[in-house]
């Protein structure tokens, strides 16, 4: 049996109660629907379910095939290489008759990892808004994967979605990333683009593996088998949900702005002369005396606001609040958000401002202890073309004190979970390669990732049935605040062992440390990563041996005196530093691995580091921090080189190099 075949085999015998679930009626599973791009050049799969033993036909530009269902319900026909066009009809035809219209031949891209895959383009319209007004493009299409996890058996069929077209109003919904990668792919090769969107905020590596692959994971392996257990996991879910609940219940009674029987402190009469006051941004643990306290607290901030803008519709921007707010304005509920990573970007309807004082009021929860305005964010009131800054000081006062929020469990995070809601079904259909954005959630654990990831790769491969399956990823941005000296990194290590993973043949990493933000784990430049998935397809999915696809990757040292000389890959037309002036971000140690600053200098298509306190330097690390600030090593394509170590990779029984 084909590898082909034997992956179709595994999504057919996904659930031993599929033949008592079936009717007679023919059944297409949700991807095969109206708007669907097929795979061009590949065999193309067609499958359903109907009643045993009913004899189904598929007509197909011109062809019919046919198949008779199993005794459990399912049947499939292969079509045969396609080549790129449409729009086209399918015919699916047994005791009852279905068409699938508006059907591309195309390139089909299965878009997968965590949030940084998943934000959409209605979280970058004030980024990109003629992107946006420009994306009327029926050759690019969407299918968006609901989220879905099974603790229990891998399911066969995605439970909801469709697919969509780009126009300027369904783009807000596309994966920004994936968007900007077909837009390029597109318009490069001039044809159809589908992108199967099949991604979890917050999703660590594991959960994506199939039990098999898990196997190879004894530790990980051992948090799904607790799961298994369905009434324990119901059990637990009430529990942690009544317990949540009961917290922010205890919270509403006992915060003093919400107090009955007095003025509530969001409303513009309410008097707060005796408040204290914060500069904002900031976190109230280290800019009050107030200290990493759980809870509520209210903040206050008179502006005024001309009188020609008065009864003018606005927008409120508060940066990102840490955890959660509700916000008004002179006593009105203009937004509330229910965590901490969306940026505040309230609609303030007309007639809400006034002329002169106007109050803005934000109820303001925290989780962790550490609640506030994030810095270096837009704070401010538009109106009329106006923008009024809202930096500096507010009023603010305690509203309520509170333990920690309880826990919850993430089930849909348990390994392989989403494995089986959300990539089992996808199985069958053919597709070009992956792109692949994840890593954030598994810096915790950096000495398993490039394992793990070795794993997913193999494992998905194998049951496309496609073991040269193109596979490209996007490497960490840089995040968090920079930090003056050397020093140890989860994200590093994460970074590094996704640069390891290139060993793997037919995959391609996007280096983006130049594209993040420091106080921002969700980084609004979405198009670079897509442009450099889209260089890494060139090479690695559409053979073009000659396109610069990658910036810089180390390859070797040699040591020489106080000297190392550091040898790269993929330099394209020379080694620079980007912005002129020295290299910046190398470090170097001796056998004692403590790490200073190192000087560093380009001798061709090599870099020659130093520091004269090191006498006998072992061990290089170049962008090693979570950010990795002022590294600028490139090669002149403009392409950043990988963040690296040139020690050996991190063990993952004792997470050391």
């Amino acid at each position: 049996m084909s590898m082909k075949a034997s992956a179709f085999a595994f999504v057919l015998l996904l659930s031993c109660s599929a033949a008592r679930e079936v009717t007679a009626q023919v059944r297409l599973p949700r991807l095969v629907s109206d708007g669907m791009v097929l795979q061009r050049d590949a065999d193309v799969n067609v499958w359903g379910w109907a009643k045993p033993g009913e004899a189904v036909t598929v007509a197909f530009l011109g062809k019919t095939y046919k198949a008779n269902t199993g005794a459990d319900g399912q049947w499939r026909v292969k079509l045969p290489r396609l080549k790129a066009g449409g729009p086209y009809e399918m015919n699916v035809k047994g005791s009852n008759q279905l068409t699938v219209k508006n059907i591309l031949v195309g390139d089909v891209w299965l878009c997968s990892g965590q949030s940084n895959m998943e934000t959409p383009m209605s979280r970058l319209t004030d980024k990109y808004p003629e992107v946006i007004a420009k994306a009327a493009n029926p050759q690019i299409r969407q299918y968006e994967v609901p989220l879905t996890y099974n603790l229990q058996r891998p399911q066969q069929d995605v439970t909801g979605g469709k697919w969509i077209a780009a126009d300027p109003q369904t783009v807000l919904k596309f994966s920004g990333v994936a968007y900007f990668f077909a837009k390029e792919i597109n318009a490069k090769y001039q044809v159809p683009v589908g992108i199967i969107k099949d991604a979890v905020g917050g999703s660590p590596a594991e959960a994506w593996l199939s039990a098999d692959a898990l196997k190879q994971f004894p530790t990980v392996e051992q948090q799904a088998a607790k799961y298994r257990d369905s009434a324990m996991v119901a059990g637990i879910r009430q529990r942690e949900s009544a317990a949540v609940s009961d917290w922010y219940k205890q919270l509403y009674q006992a915060d003093q702005g919400e107090a009955r029987g007095q003025v509530k402190w969001s409303a513009p009469a309410y008097d707060a002369s005796s408040w204290a006051t914060m500069q904002v941004p900031g976190y109230w643990a280290n800019a009050t005396p107030l200290g990493p306290v759980n809870g509520v607290v209210w903040f206050r901030k008179e502006v005024d606001v001309p009188a020609k803008l008065a009864g003018q519709p606005a927008r409120l921007e508060l940066g990102t609040l840490v955890d959660a707010d509700s916000t008004y304005i002179n006593g009105q509920l203009v937004g509330s958000t229910g965590y901490q990573y969306p940026p505040r970007k309230y609609e303030v309807k007309a007639g809400v401002l006034k002329p002169g004082k106007n109050v803005v009021v934000v109820r303001l929860i925290s989780n962790t202890g550490r609640g506030g305005f994030t810095p270096e964010k837009k704070y401010e009131l538009t109106a009329g073309g106006q923008t009024i800054d809202l930096r500096g000081p507010w009023q603010y006062k305690l509203g309520a004190t509170m333990p920690p929020t309880p826990g919850t469990t993430s089930f849909q995070f348990t390994p392989g979970g989403l494995f089986n809601g959300m990539i089992a079904p996808v199985l069958p259909y053919a597709i070009k390669g992956v792109l692949w954005y994840q890593g954030e959630s598994n810096t915790g654990r950096p000495q398993e990732y490039q394992a793990l990831m070795t794993g997913l790769i193999a494992d998905w491969r194998q049951l496309f049935g496609q073991p040269k399956l193109p596979f490209l990823y996007v490497q960490l941005a840089n995040f968090m605040a920079a930090k003056p000296e050397p020093g140890e990194s989860g994200w590093a290590g994460v970074r590094d062992a996704q640069r390891r993973t290139l060993a793997v043949p037919n995959t391609g990493m996007a280096v983006i440390t130049d594209a993040g933000e420091w106080n921002d784990i969700h980084p609004l430049d979405k198009q670079t990563p897509g442009h450099r998935l889209a260089l890494a397809a060139q090479k690695v999915a559409y053979g073009d041996s000659k396109i610069v696809s990658s910036g810089p990757l180390y390859q070797g040292m040699q040591v020489t005196g106080k000297q190392v000389a550091l040898k790269f890959s993929d330099v394209g037309g020379g080694l620079t530093a980007k912005g002129g002036g020295p290299l910046k971000g190398f470090a170097v140690a001796g056998p004692d691995k403590k790490f200073v600053w190192a000087q560093a200098k380009i001798e061709g298509n090599k870099v020659v580091v130093w520091n004269d306190q090191v006498p006998n330097p072992t061990v290089v690390r170049y962008a090693w921090a979570d950010n990795p600030e002022g590294a600028n090593l490139y090669n002149k394509e403009g392409l950043p080189a990988s963040p690296f170590t040139t020690e050996p990779a991190l063990s993952p029984a004792t997470g050391r190099l």
